[in-house]
């Protein structure tokens, strides 16, 4: 097959060489941005009078006809072809003839390629976050769902101070709504429509390049045709902002496979979304959400990964930036499946709030209740902190809990305590008095889920 940049050479390429150069195995899945480019770029020929009206209908209809032969996998690609802009020209050409080697006037497969990402990985935002926020609502079901169940609050996986599940959850919504946010603004920084910047100098035809932004949905022009065709870092932000998001997945993943277990018993995943073993008969695995947790080190590879390939580059376009695609489109997949898989995990587990209630009054977590008490009675936090340290290791010394201690043993720590220490010490109390904006008292959470309810219905992030 004679390549288009073959003119200087006498060698045919080896087959090595062409199967080694060769990324039509995984850029074809760009084919129907490259068409989209490919028309928006005949149309601004026209303007420029390099093509005829008549002559743009033509292309345009022949690179419909290419789009449904691929569509339909009718179109057969070979590493001849080399990526998908050549496959995309050479069917065009079979098509109509001689004119389909117009096209390619005033562009470069560099600047044609770095507009196929952009378009490409637009679409697959959205997409993203269309799933992105499918889950969340999934978080804000369950809590909604178990809105006054209580559990236990950790630190260093010690249980700490008692907090309601639909506290706990919503932590995760406000992650995965930062996540959002995130694709977003590397949306907003990709928004640059970078064809008419050539192979790295520019074009010498007078192509409207915001024209052609117009018809492909970007709000501005590339500034620097050197840049636009030899930077891929809002390739990179995107993997940054997906990584980020794997980081919160694989945190969920990690508490989630910690309360299915026998020890914690918090949660039951559904058997649709569990595994067995092939040796134990009585086993209920998590894989699902396992898988969730180890995903994500993949997805800080392809991170890696493209942060290597581009650290050194001199500019401008490299044939080590081919290296961008495979990173690029793993992560989305990953990402993607991922979503898609844990948002009816979510909604079908089941939560324990018996055992979560069992745990919460295990272990003191009402202590720093008995500090917070000392110090509205008017005694220094950290007198207080040390008075409820000794009250802790005298309950542990006789196998009682504070709840249970009586008035008299109370005061054997400081002539402060009063008869309404033992509601201070109850959990509700506990959970109740943490009113504080942000807080978990139920008060302050049915007041972030209605917030968090009217951000969803918006649509917005």
């Amino acid at each position: 097959m004679k390549k288009a940049w073959s003119g200087r050479f006498k060698e045919a390429s080896h087959r090595l060489t062409e199967e080694f150069n060769a990324s039509i195995g995984f850029d074809s899945r760009l084919y129907r941005f490259d068409i989209m480019g490919s028309v928006a770029h005949a149309r601004v020929l026209v303007k420029a009078g390099i093509l005829t009206a008549k002559e743009a209908k033509k292309i345009e209809a022949g690179l419909k006809a290419v789009e449904k032969e691929i569509d339909e996998g009718k179109l057969v690609f070979s590493v001849e072809m080399e990526d998908i802009h050549m496959a995309v020209e050479k069917r065009l050409t079979e098509i109509i003839g001689p004119l389909g080697g117009k096209l390619h006037t005033g562009r470069s497969r560099n600047d044609q390629v770095a507009l196929d990402i952009r378009l490409y990985l637009r679409d697959q935002i959205y997409e993203t976050v269309w799933l992105l926020q499918h889950l969340k609502k999934a978080i804000v079901e369950a809590a909604e769902k178990n809105i006054d169940a209580v559990m236990p609050g950790y630190t260093h996986l010690q249980r700490a101070q008692p907090v309601l599940f639909s506290h706990y959850m919503l932590a995760y919504y406000e992650m995965f709504k930062r996540d959002t946010e995130r694709l977003f603004d590397s949306l907003d920084r990709m928004d640059e429509m970078p064809l008419g910047s050539g192979a790295l100098a520019g074009s010498p035809y007078d192509l409207d390049r915001r024209l052609a932004a117009e018809l492909l949905g970007f709000s501005r022009v590339t500034e620097n045709s050197l840049d636009a065709v030899s930077d891929r870092d809002f390739v990179i932000e995107f993997l940054s902002a997906s990584s980020i998001l794997m980081m919160h997945i694989s945190r969920l993943s990690e508490e989630l496979v910690l309360w299915s277990s026998q020890e914690f018993g918090f949660i039951e995943f559904s058997d649709a979304f569990s595994t067995g073993s092939s040796i134990m008969p009585q086993k209920k695995n998590p894989d699902v959400a396992e898988l969730g947790r180890g995903k994500a080190g993949r997805v800080y590879g392809n991170l890696v990964a493209m942060l290597t390939v581009m650290k050194a580059l001199p500019l401008a376009y490299n044939k080590d930036m081919q290296e961008d695609k495979e990173p690029l489109f793993d992560t989305i997949d990953t990402v993607k499946a991922v979503l898609k898989v844990f948002e009816p995990m979510i909604k079908t587990m089941r939560v324990r709030t018996d055992r979560m209630v069992k745990a919460t009054s295990e272990g003191f977590l009402n202590a720093t209740d008995v500090a917070d008490y000392l110090v509205r009675k008017g005694m220094p936090f950290r007198e207080a902190h040390h008075v409820a340290g000794g009250a802790v290791a005298y309950c542990i010394e006789r196998g009682k809990i504070l709840e249970g201690l009586g008035l008299d043993e109370w005061k054997g720590f400081s002539p402060l305590f009063e008869g309404d220490i033992k509601k201070a010490v109850d959990i509700k109390t506990s959970l109740e008095s943490r009113k504080v904006y942000g807080g978990t008292a139920l008060s302050s959470v049915k007041k972030r889920l209605k917030a968090v309810r009217k951000e969803l219905d918006k649509g917005c992030c």
